[in-house]
C-alpha cells in the first residue's frame, strides 16, 4: 500500500489459519493499521492480491461486501451511537447486515425479521456481560464498557475473521483482564480473531502466533516465546526487553 512515494505496507506476505488468535504488533508507524485497511477495503491496495478462504481475491471488493463475506473489523476509537442504548446500538449493526427485502416488506415477514433480529442482539449483549446495561445509553458507559460493546457490534455482523484493532487501550488493569476474557470466549465461538494492540504482556497471554512489523515489512514471526525473546524484535522496540512485560503507548 503506497501513499505517493510513501510505502506504507511493501512485500509483505502473511498466511492465516483458520482458528488462530494471530498477533499483529510493531512499532508506532509499522503498517499495522493500514494492513487492517487493506483487509477490510477501507482502502484498495496499490498492487497484491488478499485471498480469504483459498478461493477469493477480494483486494478489489467493496468494504461491505468484505464484511457480507465475514471479515469484520473494530477501530481504534469505538465506532457506536452514543445517543442509543446498549441493545440499540447491536440492533441496529443486525439490521444493517440483514439481508431485508422488498418482498419482505410486503408479505409481512420484515417484523419477524426485525424481531428476530433484537432477539440475536439481546443474546450478543448478553454473551458479552453487558445484559445488565442492555437499557443502558452508550454515552454513560465506563472506557471498559464501551470497548466491549464495540465488540458487540462486530459480532452482530456474523464474523467468520474479526479483525481487532487496539481493543486494550486506556484500560485499566481490571478492564484488560475482563477484555481479554471476553476474546478468548468469542474465540471459542470458532471465530478466527486477527488483533493489533500495544501491551504485549496481553499479546504473549492471548495469541497462538505474532507476527512482527516493521517499516511496513514483515520483520519475523513465530510463537510468542520465539518472539519475545528474538534479538530484532528487541531492537526494533528502541532496543529494550521490557516491552514484553509493560505497555507500548501506541
Amino acid at each position: 500500500m503506497h501513499f505517493g512515494g510513501l510505502a506504507a505496507v511493501s512485500n509483505l506476505n502473511l498466511s492465516i489459519q483458520e482458528g488462530e488468535i494471530r498477533g499483529i504488533i510493531g512499532p508506532n508507524g509499522a503498517g499495522k493499521t493500514t494492513l487492517f485497511n487493506v483487509i477490510s477495503g477501507v482502502y484498495r491496495p496499490t498492487s497484491g492480491s488478499i485471498i480469504y478462504q483459498d478461493k477469493a481475491n477480494i483486494e478489489r471488493f467493496s468494504s461491505s461486501k468484505i464484511a457480507k463475506m465475514g471479515i469484520i473489523r473494530t477501530f481504534q476509537r469505538t465506532a457506536i451511537y452514543h445517543d442509543f442504548t446498549v441493545l440499540k446500538n447491536v440492533a441496529i449493526a443486525r439490521h444493517l447486515h440483514g439481508r431485508e427485502s422488498l418482498t419482505s416488506i410486503f408479505t409481512g415477514t420484515r417484523k419477524k425479521i426485525a424481531n428476530s433480529n433484537n432477539q440475536i442482539a439481546s443474546e450478543i449483549v448478553a454473551f458479552m456481560g453487558l445484559e445488565h446495561l442492555e437499557e443502558e445509553l452508550a454515552v454513560n458507559l465506563p472506557h471498559g464498557h464501551q470497548r466491549a460493546l464495540g465488540v458487540a457490534i462486530a459480532l452482530a455482523c456474523e464474523p467468520k475473521v474479526l479483525l481487532l484493532d487496539e481493543p486494550l487501550t486506556g484500560m485499566t488493569p481490571t478492564e484488560k483482564a475482563h477484555m481479554i476474557g471476553l476474546i478468548r470466549k468469542v474465540h471459542e465461538k470458532g471465530i478466527t480473531i486477527l488483533m493489533v494492540e500495544h501491551d504485549m504482556k496481553s499479546v504473549m497471554e492471548l495469541c497462538d502466533y505474532i507476527s512482527v512489523l516493521d517499516f511496513g515489512t514483515l520483520l519475523v514471526e513465530g510463537k510468542p516465546a520465539e518472539i519475545q525473546n528474538n534479538e530484532n524484535v528487541i531492537n526494533a522496540y528502541l532496543g529494550t526487553e521490557e516491552i514484553f512485560s509493560g505497555h507500548i503507548s501506541s
